[in-house]
């Protein structure tokens, strides 16, 4: 049975899977003592990372989501954005998600039904200290999605 656990202590214990959706730990440590972190797990193993941050009154971002390598695939994303939104629905308007311009994650978060709202050019290069590549695509700008709460 699949359960999700609220994390408050030693979020790093996660960060082997905190990388995998945000590849630079100093970019991580700007957001993950604000957040809200949870875990999603089946039995003792972790499936997933989730952690969201509240932008403003109307406004919670998910600053990372990430699934287990050997578990993407099989809907566990899908299962932990719809989690988030039905615990925080009613506290804010939106919820949003900046990721990559890439071919595998734009098309995820439409399916789940965020829709694209707003780009930050060259985002990804001016913000980290290594270039991004997802699927073969170079990451650049950085692409908000937003889904109604």
């Amino acid at each position: 049975m699949i359960q999700f656990q609220k994390i408050a202590q030693q979020k790093k214990r996660y960060l082997s899977l905190l990388l995998l959706a945000d590849e630079q730990e100093s970019m991580i440590d700007r957001y993950l003592e604000q957040g809200t972190m949870y875990v999603m797990q089946q039995e003792e193993t972790v499936i997933g990372v989730c952690v969201v941050l509240p932008i403003s009154e109307t406004k919670l971002e998910v600053k990372n989501l990430a699934i287990a390598e050997e578990q993407q695939g099989n809907g566990y994303g899908r299962r932990f954005l719809e989690w988030i939104a039905k615990q925080y629905q009613g506290t804010a308007e939106w919820l949003i998600l900046g990721t990559g311009d890439s071919p595998k994650t734009i098309p995820f978060y439409e399916k789940c039904g965020f829709v694209q709202y707003q780009r930050i050019p060259h985002f990804f290069s001016q913000n980290y200290d290594h270039p991004i590549w997802e699927d073969g695509v170079l990451l650049d700008d950085m692409v908000y999605l937003r889904k109604p709460l």
